[in-house]
């Protein structure tokens, strides 16, 4: 009977260690699940931006070229003037253009006249104000370009600002050589009606070499200034260096001579006319610088 009851104990406890095996395997099976269904809902962009840098630091921003944060770049009020006709076509195709150079990252600053026009002012003034306010201009030359009044006084309104300053960029689209105007027939332009996208990226181009090249302008012309200056006080130290020798006490000095004849003198006589007799050399040595 007890040998029995032994038994009985002893397959319980093999029963109940066996059931907690059980039992920690599947806890641990759960939590791997869980953790892999987490990882496959990580969001999309957190995943790709650790995965794309080493050591899960995501990448840092595009930053703007230096040239568009320049000085010189905000002393005027807009990039570029987009100058173009009334028609359809032409306003979307100047609206195409201006939202490719207004994005991120090329971030420009243009001009459209049914946008930026102040409502209420003359055409003409708010026409030339943009123009004066604005590093380029580019003209849309289209068939409907040509054929507009506004659109002729305008170029010859550029053409007048600064006719060969590298400040226009004429814009042909859909137009043949043979309407090109012929004003402009010494002048590059840019084809827009080949490949768009590749032309607008030119017209950026062009716009922040023109940029850049103000900016080296500037700075050189700043060098030269400063060396001129640096000049101009040269000069100015050597005048003043002359008038300071011929005003300055070495110049009125005792002779080395005078000194040496009269330093005799100097022994067995009080302060009071040692005092004395050095005003007498002096005045001794003014006499003889003078003669």
């Amino acid at each position: 009977m007890h040998g029995w009851f032994q038994k009985l104990l002893k397959s319980r406890g093999s029963l109940s260690k066996q059931h907690n095996k059980e039992a920690t395997k599947g806890s641990v099976s759960s939590v791997s699940g869980a953790l892999t269904s987490s990882s496959s809902t990580l969001p999309s962009c957190a995943s790709s931006s650790l995965s794309s840098s080493p050591g899960g630091t995501p990448s840092k921003p595009r930053q703007l070229p230096t040239v568009l944060s320049c000085e010189l770049r905000w002393k005027r009020k807009y990039d570029l003037f987009v100058c173009h006709s009334s028609a359809q076509s032409d306003i979307e195709e100047a609206t195409r253009l201006v939202s490719f150079l207004e994005d991120s990252p090329r971030s420009l600053r243009c001009f459209l006249w049914q946008r930026d026009a102040c409502p209420g002012g003359a055409v003409c003034t708010e026409f030339c104000q943009a123009v004066e306010n604005s590093h380029l201009r580019a003209l849309l030359i289209t068939p409907n370009f040509v054929q507009d009044d506004w659109c002729n006084y305008m170029m010859h309104q550029v053409l007048t600002e600064g006719p060969m300053s590298n400040r226009m960029i004429p814009l042909l689209h859909s137009l043949s050589h043979s309407q090109y105007p012929k004003e402009l027939k010494f002048y590059y332009y840019i084809d827009l009606s080949r490949n768009p996208i590749q032309a607008y990226t030119l017209v950026n181009r062009t716009v922040l070499q023109y940029l850049e090249d103000l900016v080296k302008k500037e700075v050189t012309h700043n060098f030269q200034m400063s060396g001129s200056s640096s000049g101009l006080d040269g000069a100015d130290s050597s005048k003043e260096d002359k008038l300071m020798s011929q005003h300055s006490p070495a110049g009125t000095a005792i002779p080395l001579e005078v000194m040496r004849k009269s330093h005799k003198h100097f022994s067995g006589i009080s302060c009071d006319q040692q005092q004395q007799q050095l005003k007498n050399m002096t005045q001794e040595g003014r006499n003889l610088a003078t003669d």
